[in-house]
């Protein structure tokens, strides 16, 4: 393989709680190799290291590539990071404790490595080749088990001096609302997550006010996903829908504030729950928004479905490489 810049390619690795993926990239971030795999990480952090080293060994095998080829890799990590030292400090779902992952991937692979928090990972990549192409701030949330949040203001990732930032999660939306995982009450994360609206909708089948996402799911909160939850509503389960609306309705409260905050011109919302019932969601988060903001920010704004899918993370880390490290790279 030719060592010439053009021929070079870019690796973007989302390291998820249950999953990583490992992309390759031409230079035109055209994909050319791919490996997925089930996290499986313990304490151990060398025998992480390996793991995550052996996707992407894979990865580029499946390129048709080899590790002499790679102009940088950029990984999405979840929880807090340094994104200037390469470090993440306490990631959930993770059992690491602030682990170096730069140095250690330098470590394994002849190229520089960005660490980045791996929802601003999927913020960059719908700003930078998604449904937020080209805006000039915008921020993403994303309600899963969690709520993730990620901004980007005019093509670089908001960050603190020493941490990644955008918890939306944990903006307090309800004073007096339902503890939180963080150990605070009324957290965005404990009333509108997809795992909040989960446990809600169990005790709905329990109290006999869900007889379709009884029929489709039962009572147990690990099989009501979002797809249960979607097909709940469709099958006419009145309870399950005010859930959702309710959860958007907080989504929506958050969104006002940010407006307020940093006036992005697009807010993107992605997840599986936004996935599945994207108009219903979006309608009332745009709702929400725009009833609660000061008249000069009306109609400033449009809230719209993630484009980019499961892809987000990875393409956008490889970007993110690409953009901090095209100049040292090689």
């Amino acid at each position: 393989m030719s060592d010439s810049n053009d021929q070079r390619v870019w690796l973007g690795f989302d390291l998820g709680g249950t999953k990583m993926l490992a992309q390759v990239y031409d230079q035109s971030f055209k994909l050319l190799g791919k490996c997925r795999k089930k996290t499986k990480l313990t304490s151990d952090v060398d025998g992480g290291m390996d793991r995550i080293a052996s996707v992407i060994t894979e990865a580029l095998t499946d390129a048709g590539r080899t590790p002499a080829d790679l102009a940088g890799i950029g990984i999405g990590c979840p929880g807090p990071v340094d994104m200037q030292r390469g470090l993440v400090y306490d990631p959930p779902n993770l059992a690491w404790k602030d682990v170096h992952v730069r140095k250690e991937l330098e470590k394994r692979f002849p190229c520089k490595v960005s660490v980045l928090n791996d929802v601003d990972a999927g913020v960059y990549g719908e700003y930078r080749f998604g449904a937020a192409k080209g805006a000039h701030c915008v921020v993403g949330i994303f309600p899963g088990t969690g709520i993730g949040g990620g901004c980007v203001y005019r093509g670089q990732i908001l960050a603190g001096a020493r941490t990644s930032c955008m918890e939306i999660g944990h903006v307090q939306v309800a004073p007096r609302g339902p503890l939180c995982g963080c150990g605070r009450r009324g957290c965005l994360e404990a009333v509108a997550s997809r795992l909040a609206v989960a446990a809600n909708a169990a005790k709905c089948v329990f109290r006999g006010e869900a007889p379709k996402l009884k029929e489709i799911a039962g009572s147990d909160v690990a099989n009501i996903r979002s797809s249960a939850l979607a097909a709940a509503v469709a099958g006419g389960d009145v309870a399950i829908e005010k859930l959702i609306f309710e959860a958007a309705r907080n989504i929506g409260i958050s969104v006002a504030s940010m407006i307020h905050l940093l006036s992005p011109d697009v807010i993107v919302l992605g997840g599986g729950l936004v996935e599945s019932m994207p108009d219903m969601i979006c309608k009332t988060v745009a709702e929400e928004a725009d009833k609660r903001v000061m008249n000069a920010y009306h109609g400033s704004f449009k809230v719209v479905v993630a484009g980019l899918g499961d892809d987000a993370g990875a393409l956008g880390a490889a970007g993110w490489a690409e953009q901090t490290l095209s100049q040292t790279a090689g």
